[in-house]
């Protein structure tokens, strides 16, 4: 059933609000509405259209990508931000020297234009994928002038965890926490970065973010009660005594929540969760994944502590 002119409109906007990056339905609602309602979008046409013309690249349509940038080339055609489009569409057709040049243009002109050298240090990661380190300079040097992008010193985390240097990588989710330290997954992927790590030490630093993690999710983060759960695992018989007895209270804990998320969230011999939606691991998958859960607990002895 064709959805109305109004109800694509709406769609897209609650697309972009929420910052959802799903190329074949924007497509598939933006060109419609590109070609044949352009003059009833007024001014909101230009964003859709770059909004189209992204998605439109991500799902290789080539034509409506065309289309979308041809309409905003001719409204803005001294625009920085078109002139971005330009690039991306340039890289889209694998030319890259092509594109750095343009985007070196656009930041001669206006060097804190944060979004090109984004793209700049995109080009990097994708030509020297074998050996970042070109791309780790060109990221800190961003770093140095956009100090609250949280984006970028994510991607500094993931390449430095390419390259184990766990330090540095730690360095940069320790920025994230302090910018926002209500943000559970900072605090599980610095946990992540601290057990990977190793050591005593590193270990019971993990341990405590992972109940951090797990505290400011409500219980809710799985990677989070997972981690917890193998972190206190690895730390039974490497501690002293009253340690041992906390490590083992709080891995049993760990493994009951787990096993309560799990038997919540699937119902018996369907794979259809309670809210009617197709679940995303099967239900016969389930006993296979709390076996996991049962053997590190049975490495402490504990099987019985978990219903």
């Amino acid at each position: 059933m064709a959805v109305s002119w109004e109800e694509a409109r709406d769609k897209l906007r609650e697309l972009r609000d929420s910052n959802v990056r799903d190329g074949e339905s924007v497509v598939d609602l933006g060109e419609r509405l590109v070609r044949k309602y352009s003059s009833k979008l007024g001014d909101e046409l230009w964003l859709v259209c770059e909004q189209v013309f992204i998605a439109a690249l991500d799902v290789d349509r080539d034509d409506v990508a065309d289309m979308c940038l041809e309409k905003l080339s001719s409204n803005f055609p001294k625009s920085s931000r078109v002139m971005k489009l330009q690039g991306m569409m340039l890289e889209s057709q694998g030319c890259a020297d092509e594109a750095e040049e343009l985007y070196k243009t656009i930041l001669a002109q206006d060097p804190t234009n944060a979004a090109v050298r984004k793209r700049l240090i995109a080009l990097s990661k994708w030509r020297n994928w074998k050996n970042p380190g070109a791309t780790i300079k060109m990221l800190t040097e961003y770093l140095e002038v956009f100090m609250a992008d949280n984006d970028a010193w994510l991607e500094l985390a993931d390449l430095y965890i390419a390259q184990m240097d766990y330090d540095r990588a730690a360095y940069c989710m320790e920025e994230l926490i302090l910018s926002n330290s209500f943000n559970h997954l900072y605090h599980q992927r610095y946990a992540e970065i601290k057990y990977s790590k190793g050591g005593k030490e590193n270990k019971e630093l993990a341990r405590q973010y992972f109940a951090q993690a797990v505290k400011l999710s409500n219980n809710c983060n799985m990677r989070a009660l997972y981690g917890l759960l193998m972190t206190c695992t690895s730390l039974c018989g490497k501690v002293s005594q009253s340690e041992d007895s906390k490590n083992k209270q709080y891995a049993t804990w760990a493994a009951k929540m787990i096993a309560e998320k799990y038997n919540n969230t699937w119902v018996q011999d369907k794979d259809v969760s309670l809210d009617g939606k197709k679940n995303v691991t099967p239900s016969k998958d389930v006993p296979q994944l709390m076996a996991s859960v049962q053997q590190s607990l049975s490495l402490l002895n504990l099987q019985d502590g978990v219903a």
